[in-house]
């Protein structure tokens, strides 16, 4: 039987200040990977669109500033169009059958195409997390891109964690099928699960039940506890593990986050009162009664005091890493690595068969006679 390994990459990358620099950055990158035979490459969670680290949208429990919506306004115009309807329209979006505005050759603002040219132009599947409007929400989402069929598939995140939740609308859990293809005769099973996604146990079951081989864990999480998270899915799961982070210092954060243009300073400075600290509340007189409000009308919309980065100081340390079917460490965590960030290695994909002698918690370790998961709208079955 021919050797069953391949070349899989995460890439470290950063958001530019435009998407049109970004994806010029991702195409660099994957012909970069290209040109050390990578098969198959992994991008962070919303690098196409960004990340909002540091951004409040100037929203407090009942109450939302003039400057957040500005805010809002430039983070929905720097995300990703990729032509999807609110609701997911599946097959009918990946297979291209939706229809599209007369004078148009495609639905979106060409993202998707421009993705599915450099796969197909460096021979590299392309997987990478990214921020898409759809009507008038946001989406975090996850596209898979082949470089002989293009999109194979397209998943939006179901849980969006702590502020998230007020700018990201919340993904269908249908759309955690995993996705097939094969490559260089190595076939692949594989799904992904988006930053906390990974601390959700049925949701991790939910991918294992369909006996994928390769588990992709793009996040915006830089904290120490995620790295022993990602050995754990590995060794759970009997997989690949793929994860990766953007690395940025303050100085580097996207112009839509600072409200500057380029070349001016990313250093924000809050008004200050006399006693040296920001008024955090405000009270008004509202027919009897007096309401103490938040004071959201004299700061940035960048989060606090606290949360305003120096222009060195790293607003995310990274951390992207690679993991064995039994839990094995194939690349550390890359701390405090902004640009260039590579992580490459030789996967043998017939070590997650072997990890199964042991070890299937959706088979033969899961007593399924008794124990049972249901998704509404997911077929658990794996995949053909």
């Amino acid at each position: 039987m021919a050797p069953q390994t391949l070349n899989l990459a995460v890439s470290q990358s950063r958001t530019l200040s435009t998407l049109s620099a970004t994806l010029s950055a991702l195409q660099t990158t994957t012909q970069l990977a290209a040109s050390k035979s990578v098969d198959l490459m992994l991008f962070p969670e919303a690098y196409l669109g960004g990340y909002p680290r540091t951004c409040s949208f100037g929203a407090a429990v009942g109450a939302r500033a003039a400057e957040g919506r500005e805010q809002f306004l430039r983070y929905f115009q720097s995300a990703v169009d990729l032509g999807d309807t609110p609701r997911g329209a599946g097959d009918e979006w990946i297979d291209k059958e939706l229809e599209v505005a007369k004078g148009k050759e495609y639905r979106g603002d060409g993202t998707r195409e421009f993705l599915e040219r450099v796969a197909r132009e460096t021979g590299v599947f392309i997987v990478t997390g990214l921020v898409e409007k759809a009507g008038g929400s946001l989406y975090c989402s996850v596209v898979y891109v082949c470089p002989q069929l293009g999109v194979l598939g397209k998943r939006r995140k179901v849980m969006p964690t702590g502020s998230e939740r007020l700018i990201w609308a919340q993904g269908s859990p249908s759309t955690l099928r995993a996705v097939t293809t094969t490559i260089k005769g190595v076939k692949l099973r594989m799904a992904a699960a988006i930053c906390w996604e990974n601390y959700m146990p049925l949701l991790r079951y939910s991918l294992y039940s369909q006996n994928v081989n390769l588990y992709l864990a793009p996040t915006a999480d830089a904290r120490d506890t995620w790295f022993p998270l990602m050995r754990t899915v590995a060794a759970e799961g009997r997989a690949f593990v793929l994860s990766a982070n953007q690395c940025m210092k303050g100085k580097n954060l996207p112009d839509w986050i600072t409200g500057k243009t380029s070349g001016e300073s990313k250093e924000v400075a809050s008004p200050a009162k006399p006693n040296g600290r920001r008024r955090s509340t405000v009270t008004v007189k509202e027919e009897q009664h007096e309401l103490v409000l938040p004071d959201l009308g004299s700061g940035s919309a960048i989060a606090d005091d606290a949360a305003v980065p120096t222009d060195e100081e790293y607003v995310s340390r990274g951390g992207s890493c690679i993991i064995g079917p039994l839990g094995d460490v194939l690349k550390e965590p890359l701390w405090e690595v902004e640009d260039g960030g590579l992580h490459i290695v030789e996967a043998d994909f017939e070590d997650c068969e072997r990890g199964r002698l042991d070890l299937d918690v959706a088979g033969s370790y899961s007593r399924n006679d008794a124990f049972h998961l249901e998704v509404d709208g997911l077929d658990l079955d794996p995949p053909p």
